[in-house]
């Protein structure tokens, strides 16, 4: 077990691919083509070149061939722009739809890291605002984006599309209270800044960075039964989410054995003369099924 090495997801070197040997695992929409993110790329690779690198797979009977897990909008603006080949990163196992998954989708921390990459190779702040097609403050405001923001709730959040401002309200929260923040975020699926400050309203000023101003109209005894009270219904949520898989398995089991009762007919003859009660609610249940 201990002797036992862990396979490595890329191969050890990156490699310089011509494009036509690349193959795109889908065809970019006319959508896709006209958005504001493929002007954006289209931008940046003119101003400071590749940043990030296209992730490919060799094709496994042709290994001089490559499928394109990662990178469709870039390869496409170089193909445009007339290049012939392009650096990559050479994945080891196909793995194309859990990759696709894990990266960063979230166009605030995309940007976010691509500046922080290309303000390490000596790209200027101004330079960077005409690729991206914005004014210097917003890069200074990108670059400084996740300043204060523990790794654990940035890893959470990092798939999601959460704004800008959104992530300013986590800031003003203690690593901990991020973490449990950022959690309820995903699991209720809401991101907006509204949800992020009640979270922020609802955290013991222990959890914040600084104490919250305190609310018109309200007393400490008040805002603190505000705080329990939330306190109380995440439990409760994160209770329910942890059942829930366990109880619609077992209402799905539950349906369809009811379904395969009342298939026969002397059951429901017989529910008919002496449960009509039962027979009812078996009903409902399986017309609930059939409309699902």
């Amino acid at each position: 077990m201990f002797g036992s090495s862990i396979p490595l997801a890329f191969e050890n070197m990156s490699l310089r691919i011509p494009i036509a040997e690349i193959l795109p695992l889908k065809q970019l929409s006319p959508a896709a083509l006209k958005s504001v993110k493929y002007g954006q790329i289209a931008a940046s690779i003119a101003e400071v070149g590749i940043i990030e690198p296209p992730v490919v797979i060799r094709d496994r009977r042709q290994p001089d061939k490559f499928h394109l897990l990662d990178g469709h909008i870039r390869l496409d603006v170089l193909a445009k722009r007339g290049e012939t080949e392009v650096v990559c990163l050479v994945a080891t196992e196909d793995e194309a739809f859990t990759y696709n998954r894990r990266i960063s989708r979230l166009a605030t921390i995309q940007e976010h890291k691509m500046i922080l990459k290309a303000i390490e190779k000596g790209v200027p702040e101004e330079r960077l605002a005409r690729a991206l097609n914005v004014n210097i403050s917003s890069i200074r405001h990108k670059k400084n984006l996740l300043d204060g923001m523990c790794d654990e709730a940035i890893d959470l959040l990092k798939e999601k599309h959460v704004p800008i401002n959104t992530i300013g309200e986590l800031r003003k929260m203690k690593p901990m209270r991020q973490i449990e923040a950022a959690g309820l975020m995903v699991v209720m699926n809401k991101f907006s800044v509204s949800y992020a400050k009640s979270l922020v309203a609802a955290s013991p000023d222990s959890m914040l960075l600084s104490p919250k101003k305190k609310i018109a109209g309200l007393s400490e005894d008040q805002i603190l039964l505000m705080e329990r009270e939330s306190a109380t219904l995440d439990r409760e949520f994160r209770a329910i989410e942890h059942d829930y898989g366990a109880d619609h398995l077992d209402l799905v089991l539950a349906i369809g054995y009811v379904t395969r009762i009342m298939s026969n007919a002397r059951v429901v003859r017989h529910l008919a003369e002496f449960y009509p009660e039962i027979l009812s609610e078996f009903t409902k249940m399986t017309t609930v099924r059939r409309a699902a």
